[in-house]
């Protein structure tokens, strides 16, 4: 396998020379030498990274592209997103969002095809960013927190999450205006979703595709410990200080406080707090039976990084039997543009994108088409759309973290 960027026959020294963040992609995931920079420079000059993937027993695939995400993610001047650089002339549609990491270089490479197809047949240019999920809070900030007017938000909008979408200061304030419509007609279900009525009976919101949470089990270190099946069961006195959490992933954390509020309410949150042992990127989480101290008993992550751990690894995956908390992926296109973006909605909304979303990001897509690869017994925890208009997202979101915190302040003053 080979990238624009690195071949399998590269040393590892000349790829962290290169591209100087992917250094903690290998640290985190088996190769910690290559922190040290003396280290580095000896032990990365002697092994390419196939054999090094192949020693470790990782597979290609997922790592290259963890590997590309940290390269994509260095800054404006190497980000291949930024397409249109040139002034715009004439009528254009813009399009923004943010992309899970694991499946942002091929949905890319996919909808560049696209674009260049769709304006050789139209006079509209298109005009896109696609960032990584991982740049969220603080990309969002700069770019769409202040806007007031509608006219200031992108034409086509996507990313994962609720906090965005719902809350009256970002673009939630919107929705009540009937700036967005859903215009994604399915014919059917898909059967991974057939209970769970995902279609906004609103209209604003088009949901594409989820990312589940699911845990990780040491089972070196679990001792006595029965092997967590629930949610509650993570909530339980035994795993106090035990749990890795996904608190910097924005859009997953906020899903799993939201969910853990709703069905267990301010108490459940506290001991969610209560269980917090540390807070890992999922990458390093797949790897914490390595760490010598603060090693979690469960982590809980994204169901695509699961896939990523080891053979004759201690850590096993457990999708809970109360269903995976899922964080949607959400899709926004303005009413009023309708008639000029909906082949790029039917493109979002396409069997093609959602097979690049559940088989190579293992993020189940919502088209009914597609083969999600799961069994009936991989359920969801969802929100549902009578809670989600029901509350205030935004300020439930808040107080969901102030309970967390103090709970976490509580348990180490004790």
């Amino acid at each position: 396998m080979s990238t624009e960027y690195f071949t399998l026959d590269d040393t590892l020294f000349t790829i962290t020379e290169k591209y100087p963040d992917t250094i903690s992609v290998f640290t985190a995931n088996g190769f910690p030498q290559m922190g040290d920079d003396t280290k580095r420079k000896d032990f990365g000059n002697r092994i390419t990274l196939g054999t090094a993937l192949t020693f470790q027993k990782r597979d290609v695939e997922t790592f290259t592209k963890l590997l590309i995400t940290a390269i994509e993610g260095t800054g404006e001047d190497g980000d291949v997103t930024l397409i249109n650089r040139k002034p715009v002339r004439g009528e254009s549609l813009k399009i923004a969002g943010l992309l899970p990491c694991p499946v942002r270089i091929p949905l890319l490479d996919s909808f560049n095809a696209f674009s260049k197809e769709y304006q050789s047949r139209h006079t509209i240019q298109l005009e896109y960013e696609l960032k990584a999920a991982s740049m969220g809070v603080e990309w969002i900030d700069d770019n769409l927190k202040n806007i007031t007017d509608p006219s200031g938000i992108p034409d086509l909008f996507i990313s994962a999450g609720f906090d965005l979408f719902f809350d009256e200061e970002k673009i939630g304030k919107f929705k009540n205006n009937s700036v967005f419509k859903d215009s994604v007609s399915y014919s059917g279900v898909n059967p991974s979703f057939k209970n769970y009525n995902l279609k906004d009976p609103q209209g604003h919101y088009s949901m594409i595709g989820v990312v589940p949470a699911v845990f990780l089990v040491n089972l070196k270190d679990i001792g006595g410990r029965k092997v967590p099946k629930t949610w509650e069961d993570i909530l339980s006195p035994e795993f106090e200080n035990s749990v890795s959490l996904p608190v910097g992933d924005f859009d997953l954390f906020n899903g799993i406080l939201l969910n853990i509020h709703k069905r267990f309410g301010e108490d459940g949150v506290r001991k969610l707090g209560r269980s917090l042992l540390e807070s890992l990127h999922p990458s390093q989480m797949v790897k914490s039976e390595k760490k010598a101290v603060n090693r979690p008993v469960i982590t809980i992550l994204p169901y695509f990084f699961t896939k990523t751990v080891r053979e004759g690894s201690t850590m096993t995956a457990v999708w809970p039997e109360d269903g995976a908390i899922i964080s949607p992926l959400f899709m926004l296109a303005k009413a009023d543009r309708l008639d000029k973006l909906q082949e790029i909605i039917d493109f979002f909304a396409s069997k093609e994108t959602g097979e690049i979303l559940s088989h190579q990001g293992l993020f189940p897509s919502t088209h009914p088409e597609v083969d999600n690869r799961l069994s009936e017994n991989n359920t969801f925890s969802w929100l549902g759309w009578d809670y989600i208009y029901r509350i205030d997202i935004a300020e439930t979101i808040h107080t969901c973290e102030k309970l967390f915190d103090e709970s976490i302040r509580e348990g180490v003053s004790v």
